[in-house]
């Protein structure tokens, strides 16, 4: 993924920012053909700040005003510098104006979008160098709540299918989390979280790093709290015309690593696989489809 103009001296400054402040430059960050292509007025209605927020914010970042700031987004983007998806289009209040047939087509066409810059090749190296780590590992373990506990829930249950590798940490009675106390630096902590970021997980990630536990990172931006605590980290898009944030690309990814985690396992991995399937049957877990129909 190419990089945006200013990212780095954002990202330099931006623990530095009042919360405002951070929200702006967090959509600079994650929107630059936005910044690009709309007014200063419309990007901040769709930030959900006031226009001034980002004025101040360019005056941070040494401009005389937002203009010049988003002038050097649109000269990126006119000598073909950007290779960013936009956001697929406005926020809630979309409904009302084009109805749910429409609305529903967008959040289709920006969700392929979004995971079809998965395969852009940088995005490629991150995740193959993600799942070398978590292979090499001696046990993972699985940490992602609220809204981020499916994608790390559907990784640990396909991991499970290789054998106890995987260690999920859910909350559980309160109690869910404790196993993290048994990782070692010949383990893993895969975690998974997006903005607004749970408290709980980025506490989590920090004991378990600053305790020499290598943390692999799934989430959305690079000034999410989670990248500067990982050895690794693999971002995924979350922008969507609902109200709510995408976690489908998040899910993708997790789809992806397991099963690059269990390519990697060799004959070892597909044996535990035989062996997962043949206790399922035994226990009579699945009902199988009919002998010549499509599974649905």
């Amino acid at each position: 993924m190419i990089r945006a103009p200013l990212t780095d001296a954002i990202v330099e400054v931006f623990d530095t920012l009042p919360s405002q402040l951070q929200d702006a430059a967090r959509y600079l960050l994650d929107n630059p053909e936005d910044v690009a292509l709309l007014s200063m007025r419309e990007q901040a209605r769709r930030a959900g700040l006031q226009p001034w927020t980002m004025v101040r914010l360019a005056k941070r970042l040494g401009f005389d005003g937002y203009e010049p700031l988003r002038s050097l987004y649109a000269n990126a983007m006119r000598q073909g510098e950007l290779g960013f998806a936009g956001k697929a289009g406005a926020q809630l209040a979309r409904q009302s104006e084009v109805g749910d047939r429409a609305l529903a087509g967008e959040m289709v066409r920006s969700l392929s979008e979004q995971i079809a810059h998965l395969g852009e090749p940088e995005r490629l190296d991150t995740l193959a160098a993600a799942a070398e780590r978590l292979h090499a590992a001696r046990r993972i373990f699985c940490l992602g709540l609220r809204s981020s506990h499916p994608v790390v829930a559907h990784f640990s249950y396909v991991m499970s299918f290789l054998g106890e590798k995987a260690v999920m940490l859910d909350g559980a009675s309160g109690t869910g989390t404790d196993a993290i106390r048994l990782a070692t630096g010949e383990d893993v902590l895969f975690v998974v979280s997006v903005a607004p970021y749970t408290r709980l997980t980025v506490d989590l990630a920090r004991r378990a790093a600053a305790g020499g536990v290598p943390v692999i990172a799934l989430t959305d931006s690079v000034v999410s709290p989670l990248v500067g605590l990982a050895a690794l980290s693999v971002l995924a898009p979350t922008e969507s015309p609902s109200f709510f944030h995408a976690m489908a690309p998040a899910f993708v990814v997790g789809e992806i690593l397991a099963a690059l985690i269990a390519g990697k396992g060799g004959d070892k991995a597909l044996a535990a696989i035989r062996r997962t399937e043949d206790q399922l049957s035994q226990l009579d877990i699945h009902i199988l489809p009919p002998r010549g129909r499509r599974k649905s």
